[in-house]
Formats: C-alpha cells, structure tokens, sequence
C-alpha cells in the first residue's frame, strides 16, 4: 500500500513518483474523491474504471477490510490525503496500522507537508520540533493543552483553525509569554501565501481588525532554557558521573542545563578536592 502526499495548494507541487503510483495503482483510496479525481485530470491521469474509495475520519476504520481484502488479493493500492501527507492531521493511521499488522508493505510517495513547509519559512529553528496539531477547541482541556506546551524545548508547530487564531495567539501570549518569538503562515504555496513573523504580541497585533481565511500554520520558537540553580547543576553533575568520564560528564551537564562548561568543570574539581 502507498501513502501518498498531494499538494496543498499548488497542483505541480506532486511528485513524479507519485504521479506514477496514482496512475499505476489498482486501487484508488482518498480522503476526499472530488480532490483526487481533479488533480489526476490536472496530470492527465484516468481513472480508467478502478476502484475509487472515500476514507475520512468517519468510516476509515469501516472501510479497512476491503482495502486489505485487496492487498490481500495482491492488488495495489495508493491512498491520498486532501492535502499534504496521510496521517499527518490527516486520516490514513488506522488503515496504515491495519495493512501493516497483517503483514502487506506500507511504503511513503513523500511530498508536501503544510508542517515542514511553515518550518521552511518561519525563521525558527528546526534542529527540533513538535508538531502538535490542531489544539482542543475551547474548555479546560484547551488550557491544559497550551500549557502543556509552554516549556517544551523544541520548536512548536501548531494548526488552527482561521476563525479561532487570534483567540489562540492570545493565549499562547499569556502561556508562553507575549515576547515569545513566532510565524503565522497562511495558505502556504497558494496565491495569497502569507507569513507574519514576530513576537506572539507582534503577531497578535498585526492580525487586529482583519478577516483571516484559509489555512493557518503557527509555528512558535522553544520555550528559552531555565536558570539552573547551582544545587541543580551539582546533582546533575552527580548524575553523570556515576556513568562517565570527568569531561563527558561536565560537557553533558553544560548543554543540558544551559550553563557555561567552565561552570561545570569547577564544580568536578571542587568535588575532587
């Protein structure tokens, strides 16, 4: 079974190999059929009468079985998200699972990803990210969620929802601290592509008394690293050394605490005496 990724938002941003798999494959699998059926008619690809079958969220687990029924008959088969890449806030992980659990190849055609594109362009680093999708829409279990967020010490790459953005950026603003550097991305490859980089206020501010529409990407810089106490570098200098060298310990403890290797290498020696 393929997993293919389909633009999201211009129609020559397909791979050729995928353009390949779609022609190719015995069955057609989408998240949503009208978008397929017109991207191939895009590339010039027919249907030619094979199977074209609707897996969203609500019958992906329904529709399972005849997908393996054909995987299992030894027929290809290739599924599409709308946009972007299959099992990334996208159906496609129940299927995947279920074809790999009964034994049938799971291969990837990569493309677009409205994730790593807003990476791209963000201005953030990308050395490390989480990727946490679309935040709960309103209630304690939104609150939660954001809080949650606020110290990772990765970059973070949310999607939202246009009508509930400038909510969010207000509240990452009061989690994450207003000064918190961050890019909204809006309708990455399309036409009116937009990104507004700053801090979470600036951001904030900018999107005052407009309408947003299409798709929004909010990707926000790592929480900055804590102040260790000297009582906390100590015990994890501690730590370290009961599995390493003097020097690999002190370098360990330097890049994971955020403070200077001077610091921690003083530290050694005074506990060597």
């Amino acid at each position: 079974m393929w997993l293919v990724a389909t633009p999201i938002g211009a129609a020559r941003d397909i791979t050729l190999r995928a353009l390949d798999i779609l022609a190719g494959a015995d069955m057609l699998a989408a998240e949503d059929t009208r978008t397929l059926r017109h991207l191939m008619e895009i590339h010039g690809i027919a249907l030619a009468g094979r199977p074209l079958l609707a897996v969203h969220d609500h019958n992906e687990a329904a529709v399972a079985p005849r997908i393996l029924g054909a995987l299992a008959a030894g027929k290809s088969v290739a599924y599409a998200s709308e946009a972007g890449t299959p099992l990334v806030s996208d159906p496609g992980f129940v299927l995947a699972r279920a074809a790999a659990a009964a034994g049938h190849p799971v291969h990837a055609a990569p493309g677009a990803s409205a994730v790593l594109a807003a990476l791209s362009v963000a201005g953030l680093p990308t050395d490390r990210f989480l990727f946490a999708g679309f935040p709960p829409a309103s209630g304690g279990e939104r609150r939660r969620f954001l809080a949650g967020l606020a110290q990772v010490a990765a970059t973070v790459v949310l999607y939202e929802s246009p009508r509930r953005v400038a909510r969010l950026l207000g509240e990452l603003a009061a989690d994450f601290g207003a000064d918190r550097p961050a890019a909204l991305c809006r309708e990455l490859t399309k036409r009116h592509e937009e990104v507004i980089r700053g801090t979470l206020a600036t951001v904030s501010v900018a999107l005052e008394g407009r309408e947003i529409k299409g798709e929004v990407v909010l990707v926000i810089d790592r929480a900055p690293p804590r102040a260790a106490s000297p009582e906390s570098i100590q015990a994890a200098l501690e730590e370290a050394l009961k599995s390493m060298s003097v020097k690999d310990a002190v370098s360990f403890v330097a890049q994971d605490l955020g403070v200077t290797r001077k610091l921690v290498y003083r530290m050694a020696l005074d506990r060597e005496g």
